[in-house]
């Protein structure tokens, strides 16, 4: 495939110091930045995989799990008349 590609001048050094250091041509030294470029991200991009261990969750006793939106409003309630009282 043919394309037309604007390198930035930090880029172009590094292209032109490898052309020289493995005596190869542009094409190739681009080619294979680029492969070594999208290897790396695509490997980025696979998320490694995890085991969730569940546990039992106890409450202390006197608080019922089915009334903990209840127990925050009042915590709230409290906090608030906490602050206005100051």
């Amino acid at each position: 495939m043919r394309t037309t590609l604007t390198i930035e001048e930090d880029v172009a050094r590094q292209i032109r110091r490898r052309m020289v250091e493995k005596k190869l041509p542009l094409k190739q030294v681009v080619n294979e930045a680029l492969r070594a470029g999208l290897a790396q991200t695509s490997k980025k991009e696979q998320v490694p995989s995890f085991r969730v261990e569940p546990y039992p969750m106890e409450f202390q006793p006197g608080i019922n799990p089915d009334k903990l939106n209840q127990l925050v409003d009042e915590l709230e309630v409290e906090d608030f008349l906490r602050k206005m009282s100051k």
